[in-house]
Order: structure tokens, then sequence, then C-alpha cells
């Protein structure tokens, strides 16, 4: 790292510059006025929350689609723009970013949960600068301090302008992105083998649980077992030491197959309000922010019942629980289950559609002999403790090691 600090001390031997981002910057606001249907067999492509929210720097292959007319104005993203997600179901993960590195060759829109940061000047950061920059340990830390929220986190964008940013020199931004962009690169090696052997994985999956099509075995949801809404509590309700419990967005953020420990406790004294999962019951995300990710369930396996939160279903079975975890991120669920989610921002999924939906109900040592086997493969791909995914975790936390470092300035006086 000793080039970096050679050009700083060459170029900025008092120190870097620490400017407000009211004073760098404005907000640019996403989609207006859309509905549910321009959505569907749209002409223009848009940046989705989920492409935010996973890359680094926007995705602008990806097949988001809006229905433009020919005169309407909207707002476009351009070269530079930082992208940042407005609202998340928890402090850790609120206010990702997402930079667009390159001129979009044709428009680019933003969806409506999403705002972006456009600079004043943009020849003052170079994007694949800020791609490192906003998502640095130093700055995310004072981005949270901008949210609030109890059911759901949302940033407060006065309170987000006056975030605090480094302003280095060009030529130390283009040292550190050299430096940074090497670790990633060999990250997004090791990244797109994992990707192929999950597909691999899904299609075996897939495959071992009866394909796309119904045959004989298949039988509703709703007779294989009965389905139980949770009950609300709130971030206010988490205590050290009390009633385990699951969020329906710790579906998606904190859980695998199986959960044997909830990841958080709430207060002892609600016990008589909330409804729970016995160990074995699957518990299910009745919402989403997309329909891919809305029905997202959960084994629990732990040693006593979980309060489950009023945006979940438990669901009580005869069945072996993670063969129907299992079974619930298959094709043939996900194509069930998309024509019952209710489209509007936030997707729904009711206990009354869940239980139309068809599923394989094989004997119990069949059930047994495929969990077995799919245990062996999703620990393979899922597992950050063996192979390529505790290598690809090590890559990662070495570049965090180093971007973290390599953005720490010392503040000019």
């Amino acid at each position: 790292m000793s080039s970096v600090e050679d050009l700083l001390a060459q170029l900025a031997p008092g120190g870097v510059s620490h400017i407000s981002l009211g004073e760098l910057a404005r907000t640019v606001p996403g989609l207006t006025g859309k509905t549910k249907s321009d959505f569907t067999d749209g002409n223009a492509r848009y940046v989705s929350y989920k492409n935010v929210f996973a890359h680094p720097t926007v995705d602008q292959a990806a097949s988001d689609f809006v229905k433009m007319a020919p005169a309407e104005r909207q707002n476009r993203l351009r070269r530079g723009d930082v992208v940042i997600t407005g609202s998340s179901e928890n402090f850790e993960d609120v206010a990702m970013s997402s930079v667009v590195v390159q001129e979009p060759s044709e428009p680019l829109y933003l969806n409506s949960f999403c705002f972006a940061v456009r600079f004043n000047d943009p020849q003052l950061y170079l994007p694949d600068f800020s791609k490192h920059l906003f998502r640095s340990h130093r700055l995310r830390s004072q981005i949270r301090l901008t949210a609030s929220g109890v059911t759901r986190v949302n940033v407060s964008k006065p309170r987000f302008l006056k975030t605090v940013l480094p302003v280095p020199p060009l030529e130390v931004q283009r040292e550190i992105v050299r430096i940074l962009d090497n670790f990633t690169e060999l990250e997004a090696e090791l990244e797109a083998e994992l990707e192929a052997r999950r597909r691999q994985y899904a299609h075996y999956r897939d495959d071992l649980l009866g394909g796309r099509s119904p045959g004989p075995d298949w039988r509703p949801m709703g007779d294989v077992g009965v389905f139980t809404r949770g009950r609300r509590f709130t971030r206010a309700d988490v205590v050290e030491g009390g009633i385990p419990s699951i969020h329906y967005g710790e579906i998606y953020t904190h859980y695998g197959v199986v959960a044997e420990v909830s990841v958080r406790q709430i207060r002892e004294d609600l016990r008589f309000q909330l409804r729970f999962a016995m160990p074995g019951d699957l518990v299910i995300a009745s919402v989403g922010e997309t329909v891919e990710d809305v029905g997202k369930s959960v084994a629990w396996l732990g040693d006593e019942p979980v309060a489950i939160h009023d945006d979940t279903f438990g669901f009580s079975h005869s069945l072996e629980p993670k063969f129907v975890a299992y079974w619930m991120q298959t094709d043939a669920f996900h194509s069930q289950k998309t024509r019952h989610v209710a489209s509007a921002k936030i997707k729904r999924l009711s206990s009354s559609a869940l239980a139309t939906i068809l599923m394989p109900v094989p004997p119990v040592e069949e059930q047994r002999r495929i969990v077995e086997s799919l245990d062996k493969f999703d620990a393979l791909v899922n597992d950050i403790s063996i192979g390529l995914p505790a290598e690809l975790a090590a890559r990662r936390k070495q570049y965090e090691h180093y971007r973290d470092k390599l953005l720490n300035f010392e503040e000019a006086s």
C-alpha cells in the first residue's frame, strides 16, 4: 500500500478534505406514477432494488423493463451516479449502493424504492472509486445513522446529505481502484465458478423433487398441513435472552434451509400475545420486495417453539421438514406461487393461495433419502466453512480489510 501513501504524501501532505455530501451532490428520485401493469412487457430498462443491493456496479444488462411513453419525463441515470436503496428490513442492510460506472448505451431508469446521488462536479470522483467508497465500513457506519424506523427502516435524505465524505486527489483514487479491483476480480472469478455449481445444484434438486409438472403423488399444501399467521412484534421488542423469534425480513437475510437457533429474541411478557411455530414447522415469509423472493421459507428445528411475525406463516405438517424447505426452493413451487402473488409495491402471498399449491408427497423414507442427498450438495455451494464458499468468504474478508484501510484518510486541518 506504499504507493498510495507515497501519492498522499506528494499530493495531499496536509491531509484530505472531508466535505458533507450535501455540498458535493444532490439526490435524484426514481420512477414516479407507475402501476403494476407498467412492469409487464416494458420497453425501457430500469435498475431494480435487487440489482442495486446485489451489485457494487449497476448491472446495465439486467432484464428489468418498464413501460415508458415517448414523451414521458422521468429521471435517467448517468455515468457516475451512485444508486442508494432508500429502505430495508433492517439497519444492517439499509442504504446499500451501486454505481453507474459506464455511460448507459440506452435510457436507463431507476425503481421507486431507490434514489441516486448525482455529484455537482462529475470529475470529483472516479465512478470506480465511488463503488468502493460507498460500501466501505466507515462511510456505511455514518449512513446507517441517517435511517430510522421500526417495522421498516427508511433513509432520511436530509440526514443522508449530511454524511461526510473524503475527497482524495484523482491520482490517489486511481491507484486505490487499481489495488482494490485486483481483489474484486479474483472474487468475481470465484463467484462465477460458484454460481455455475449452484445452477447445477438447482437443476439436480428440481429433478430429485419431481421436476416442474405435478405427478400422481402431488397434493395441495392445504391437504398436507395447516397454515397459521404470526402476530406482530417490532424491533422495539427485541431483547437479549428472551423468547426466540423469527421476523419475516430475517428469513431473507439470516437463514438458509433450516434454523436451529434464532438470531433475535423478544420480550418474555409478550408470550401470551404471540403465535409460535413448533419444532419441525416451516416459517414462510408472506411479503417481499420481489415476486421471486416472497414465499421464502426456513424449517425451524430448534428445541423450543419460536415466535413468528405477522408477515409470516407457520406451516405445520407431518412431512420431513427439510424436504418441504428444499421443495419450496424449486421452480415447480415458484412457477405456481407466482400466479398468486399480489404485485403491489410490496409483494404479498396469502395462506389460502399457498394452500392450493401442489407439492410432491413421496413416502417418508424417500423424503429422507432426498434430504440426505440434497444436504451434501447444499453444503458444497452454501456452507462458508468448506470448499468454494469458504475460499470466497476469505477473499471478501481480505478485500474488506484493505478497502477500509485504504479509504481511511487523515482529514485536512
